[in-house]
């Protein structure tokens, strides 16, 4: 029998404390570059497979009406997304004898201050960049489009729709592949080339365009620099929805190239392409450019530089 006043393997892991892990975590904790591959093709296949069979229960045990619009489509689409993405971390992190939260969500600050923080920063960004093109002559809010009942269900749907956007594209870019990645070639080289990525998975959306997803790559650059600052995603995460949200239902211009129903207003954009980001929407106006600059000014300021964080132990 066990001594009970010993701690256990789980135990050991979450106080730090063991000098010999068992080897079959040895061999998902080894920072070297097979092994970096190896954990970052058995996440991605977990993604997948959870994905697939999670979209399967969802045709035979929903009703119809889940797919009748896009809204709910977006928040089936990503809710799966997310849910596929957090379990197959979650059993990575059994394999490899670490705590979920050190992949960038720490449980304790769910919705806590960096959220709210980041929500501020995102609604700040939009808010800005719409205001100099609104004195430029670029923006117009126009009338109401939806009144009553309707402003308020429309508001609580996209609200839920853009939480889940932007946690499941933070976590799927910023979250356990950036912390493996990390491991292997060190969190900036990881951050830049997943940043890459997550530009080019934009680049089907309809209306988007060269300089929108060049936008979106130096959001992503700037997303990892407040996970390097904090250790924590979820200002990214406040900060993703936030301006999703603002973008598309509070000042009702494309997002990523993309328009979406339910907007409150019959807002307009006009002028020319540098100024009003064109098809694409404000994000790719040289103004959300210069805000964003500012942000990258600004942020390392709020939260100087620390020996150490959760994902800083994914540096090489």
């Amino acid at each position: 029998m066990s001594d009970p006043a010993k701690p256990g393997w789980e135990e050991t892991i979450q106080n730090q404390e063991i000098l010999e892990p068992p080897s079959t975590v040895r061999l998902f904790r080894g920072p070297s570059l097979p092994f970096v591959f190896l954990r970052l093709c058995l996440y991605v296949a977990l993604v997948e497979g959870i994905s697939f069979a999670l979209q399967w229960i969802s045709r035979f045990a929903l009703p119809s009406a889940s797919y009748s619009s896009l809204p709910n489509r977006l928040m089936l689409g990503e809710s799966i997304d997310l849910v596929s993405a957090l379990f197959a971390a979650w059993a990575m992190s059994r394999l490899e004898g670490r705590r979920f939260g050190e992949y960038g969500v720490p449980g304790r600050a769910v919705f806590g201050k960096l959220f709210w923080l980041g929500a501020l920063f995102g609604l700040m960004e939009i808010s800005a960049v719409l205001g100099v093109i609104a004195a430029l002559g670029g923006y117009r809010f126009g009338q109401l489009a939806i009144h009553g009942g309707d402003l308020w269900r429309w508001a609580m749907l996209w609200g839920a729709v853009f939480l889940a956007v932007g946690f499941y594209e933070e976590f799927a870019f910023r979250g356990y592949i950036q912390f493996t990645l990390a491991q292997g070639v060190g969190f900036w080289p990881a951050a830049i080339l997943l940043s890459l990525v997550f530009g080019v998975m934009h680049a089907t959306n309809p209306g988007e365009s060269w300089v929108g997803l060049a936008g979106v790559i130096l959001s992503g650059l700037f997303w990892c620099l407040t996970l390097r600052r904090t250790g924590s995603l979820w200002f990214a995460v406040g900060m993703h929805a936030s301006f999703d949200f603002a973008e598309t239902f509070l000042y009702s211009v494309p997002d990523s190239g993309m328009i979406f129903p339910g907007h409150l207003s019959n807002a307009t954009l006009h002028g020319p392409t540098w100024l009003t980001g064109g098809t694409a929407g404000p994000e790719a106006s040289v103004f959300d450019f210069l805000v964003l600059g500012v942000f990258f000014f600004v942020f390392p300021r709020m939260f100087p530089a620390k020996a150490s964080t959760n994902q800083a132990a994914g540096n090489a």
